[in-house]
């Protein structure tokens, strides 16, 4: 077994061996908790929560942060009722609220989504918030070290230096003096306009609950430097695997970098970003109406069928929306349940294989998956898994139907398809409805045994009106709920 990831930083796809044997320490952005959960972010959260259960299926022991940003100036804007609604929002929706409340209500929804969609919670979730002393002690250090001031201007913000470091811009791989100014603060306070906030000082109109005593004046931290105290504080100063939205390379992921490596951190072994999901080729875009939520996707389709869709595609490309992908992303869950359930029929120990544990998946998954999580790759061998289980249940080889069965279920565990949740379920008419078709499958049978044709057809086009799939084997029909 040899796992190999793309490393942003050195631009290549390299063997992955972690810092402590047996254990793995990942950080991935989570939310600014400005607004409502778009599907960049389920998405994001959907690749590193395969890349966890990759490695824990790999025997490794996965510690995982995931921060909630919780104070940033777009919240403070909000809050006070002047920003612009999200798309999911109308003006009704924006009301002036405490920024505190503001925060912990998105931070809600953002969760709710993330568990709907079956991604596993980490194993903590810092908040920016609760991390301010942490946050003083890096930017002490960093002004001892040469590479952060006050500002200039007596405005209590406290600036990195970026020439002070001769790597900055190297995650990127871009030229300071090709970079345009960091907009984070009024560049009159810097040395150089592409100087970054660590702190903010306070402002008039502000609210006094959003900002704390610091060595600098009150205020309240930057954005990229809550990132770099909470990550070193739980994970260390070098850890494994740092990970987010390909849009957080610049400037956040580089200022994290740069700030973190200049006041002595290792900082992070590997540097991993999930790609972007356009809309039809393009940049999903309020202003001109091409977006799609991760609530508008659960109106269309079961939150397995929209978590297979977010996450069928490699991560780190791009992942393009059309009308018809939900269908499709749905069409393939049938296929795929409509064997286990066929399965789970046809052999008496098929409902226990669903709930046991780990078993081996194919090889060819695992290359696939070893193979910087090509899950493309991977989704095809769960498929080509699928197709063979239904061969051998026709040919009535329960031994290979029953090894399709286990691997097909172990698959699905792997890449969070049995973690999604589910609709409630009201086991008297799951009763009610199984009594009705199977009377419905009886009549139709007596009408193939006497050849009546058109009577067995009518049958089945009722059934498949109402949504039950009905498929012929050796042993009979057997029928299943379309989804979707």
């Amino acid at each position: 077994m040899t796992l190999r990831f793309y490393d942003t930083a050195s631009a290549e796809v390299r063997d992955f061996v972690p810092l402590t044997p047996g254990k793995v320490s990942l950080y991935y952005c989570g939310a600014t908790v400005q607004g409502l959960p778009h599907v960049g972010h389920i998405r994001s959260a959907i690749a590193f929560d395969q890349l966890t259960r990759w490695l824990e299926y790999r025997k490794f022991r996965v510690t995982v942060v995931r921060n909630v940003t919780d104070i940033d100036d777009k919240i403070l804007a909000k809050s006070a009722a002047s920003f612009e609604p999200d798309f999911e929002e109308g003006p009704d929706d924006i009301r002036e609220e405490e920024w505190w409340a503001l925060a912990y209500r998105y931070e809600q929804a953002f969760l709710k989504a993330y568990d709907t969609l079956g991604v596993s919670r980490p194993t903590y979730e810092p908040r920016a918030t609760g991390h301010i002393p942490e946050m003083h002690a890096l930017i002490q250090r960093l002004i001892d070290r040469g590479h952060a001031y006050p500002a200039l201007d007596d405005s209590g913000d406290v600036y990195f230096d970026v020439r002070s470091w001769n790597r900055y811009g190297s995650l990127t791989r871009q030229k300071i003096d090709d970079m345009q100014g960091a907009a984070d603060a009024d560049p009159r306070g810097k040395k150089d306009p592409r100087d970054f906030a660590l702190w903010k000082g306070h402002k008039e109109g502000e609210p006094t609950t959003a900002s704390w005593v610091s060595p600098w004046g009150t205020g309240r931290p930057g954005w990229h430097l809550e990132c770099s105290a909470m990550v070193t504080k739980y994970l260390g100063t070098g850890f494994d695997i740092h990970g987010g939205g390909l849009d957080l390379r610049f400037p956040h992921h580089e200022n994290e970098m740069a700030q973190s490596q200049a006041a002595g951190h290792a900082f992070a072994n590997f540097w991993m970003h999930n790609g972007m999901v356009t809309y039809q080729g393009e940049k999903m875009s309020k202003s001109i109406g091409n977006t799609v939520s991760p609530t508008e996707m659960l109106e269309l389709a079961p939150p397995r069928v929209v978590r297979y869709y977010l996450g069928q595609a490699q991560y780190r490309s791009v992942l393009d929306y059309q009308p018809t992908s939900l269908q499709e992303a749905s069409a393939a869950m049938e296929r795929i349940d409509g064997f286990v359930a066929r399965a789970v029929r046809a052999l008496s120990d098929g409902g226990a294989l669903l709930f046991g544990s780990y078993g081996e998946v194919p090889e060819a998954f695992a290359a696939a998956m070893d193979d910087d999580l090509n899950v493309p790759q991977a989704l095809a061998v769960l498929h080509d898994t699928v197709r063979a289980g239904n061969t051998a249940l026709t040919a009535g080889d329960n031994a290979a139907a029953r090894a399709a069965l286990h691997s097909v279920t172990d698959m699905l565990r792997v890449l969070g398809l049995n973690d999604v949740a589910a609709p409630a379920r009201d086991d008297r008419a799951d009763t009610a409805l199984g009594v009705l078709v199977e009377a419905q499958l009886g009549a139709r049978a007596e009408a193939r045994a006497t050849k009546d044709w058109a009577a067995s057809d009518a049958i089945r086009d009722t059934l498949a009106a109402a949504g039950v799939v009905v498929e012929d084997g050796p042993d009979g029909a057997s029928w299943t709920i379309k989804r979707g």
